[in-house]
């Protein structure tokens, strides 16, 4: 599709968009929003705060991605989506700083943010795109339809409160996340093709490839942060390395190979619409979510590196990894069509230490944990290796 005046991005056969600095520069609210969806869970790791804490942590997910697909399709260096990227920054900012407080005093700040980057971005693609694309229009229209709907209930659990508040947040999630699903079918308007949904795959790949560089970045400032503030003993000292050595091993399980293959398979696919609906829209929820369940692991374990692990502990720096190597598997197995045995083993290793986690001091088991990880980062890069020597041959 070329630009023709209009907002478009200029589209030619298998040309990768660059990420603009735009997109890089709006990307900075969500590291702060990633810090309090972090230190929201560390200081409500009860079984409400962590259902109220998944609310908030999906709906800042979901804003996130709707915009890459935006961006995607629009161009980032035209003036009004520049300026579109600004407002949304504008109300990301406010989205994140009602975080910790979403449930209490500022759930309608927290709602009306919400709505409001998620209707007003999709209705101004909607007028961006010319009428000589009236699928894709029909498209747009059909998710700002779906996006006013769920609006409904995110405004009136901002005016309630308690029990009401969650329920009514959580008919607003299941109505987003059912949304792609259903191919934001509705009445009167049918159901979206898959083809209107054909992405640039190369710019997604990247665009959620830097989102787990945000989710890492934000464990490493969690690491360092805490132990500057805490007294260097020996056992300190070794969490750190451990917590650090952790970082290293997701990001290696991710990049070194997985992270490549996704945005070259995308790149070729010829249905490149239902690939980022799957393995970015849905399959990176849990990846994002397991790094940052680890980050909050990370700073119970610097806090206290020694004595018994108690409940917290052993559901973050256990359940951080599970949920990561669960969503990479996943992901994987969207692209290459196995699932890698490697994660297999992985994920397995960390059910079975779950008996013996509460044994252990939480130094112990984090560094079990991180071993797991660097297993599974070892083993795939032989396996693959060896493989791709193998069909040179």
């Amino acid at each position: 599709m070329a630009r023709n005046g209009s907002l478009l991005r200029a589209r030619a056969a298998h040309q990768h968009h660059r990420v603009t600095y735009v997109e890089l520069f709006f990307d900075l609210v969500f590291v702060f929003a990633i810090t309090q969806i972090s230190h929201t869970l560390l200081a409500h790791f009860t079984p409400l705060g962590v259902l109220q804490t998944t609310i908030l942590f999906l709906a800042v997910w979901w804003v996130w991605i709707f915009t890459s697909w935006i961006t995607n399709w629009l161009d980032p260096e035209r003036t009004p989506v520049r300026v579109m990227l600004f407002v949304l920054m504008i109300l990301g900012l406010l989205l994140s700083t009602s975080i910790p407080k979403a449930f209490e005093t500022r759930g309608l700040a927290f709602a009306l943010a919400f709505v409001v980057m998620q209707v007003g971005r999709s209705a101004f693609t909607f007028f961006s795109i010319p009428k000589s694309q009236p699928g894709w229009r029909m498209s747009l229209l059909r998710i700002t339809c779906w996006l006013m709907c769920s609006g409904v209930f995110w405004i009136a659990g901002g005016f309630a409160e308690g029990q009401a508040r969650i329920a009514l947040w959580i008919v607003a999630v299941a109505i987003e996340y059912c949304g792609p699903a259903l191919r934001f079918w509705f009445p009167g308007l049918g159901a979206t093709p898959l083809n209107d949904w054909e992405v640039e795959g190369g710019h997604m790949a990247e665009r959620c490839a830097l989102f787990i560089i945000i989710a890492l970045g934000e464990s490493i400032v969690v690491t360092g942060s805490t132990f500057a503030a805490t007294a260097w003993t020996m056992p300190t000292i070794i969490a750190f390395v451990v917590a650090l050595i952790g970082s290293i091993a997701m990001w290696w399980v991710y990049f070194h190979i997985g992270a490549e293959a996704g945005a070259e398979h995308i790149s070729h696919s010829e249905e490149t619409g239902r690939l980022a609906r799957l393995a970015y829209t849905y399959l990176h929820l849990p990846i994002v979510a397991g790094i940052v369940v680890s980050a909050v692991g990370d700073e119970l374990l610097l806090a206290h590196p020694e004595g018994h692990s108690d409940m917290k502990a052993v559901l973050s720096m256990i359940g951080g990894p599970l949920l990561f190597l669960i969503g990479t598997i996943l992901f994987k197995r969207s692209i290459r069509g196995i699932f890698q045995l490697s994660h297999m083993v992985g994920i397995g290793l960390l059910i079975a230490l779950m008996p013996f986690a509460h044994h252990l001091s939480p130094l112990m088991l984090s560094s079990a944990t991180t071993v797991v990880v660097l297993i599974v980062a070892t083993w795939e890069a032989i396996s693959l290796g060896s493989q791709a020597k193998s069909d040179e041959i």
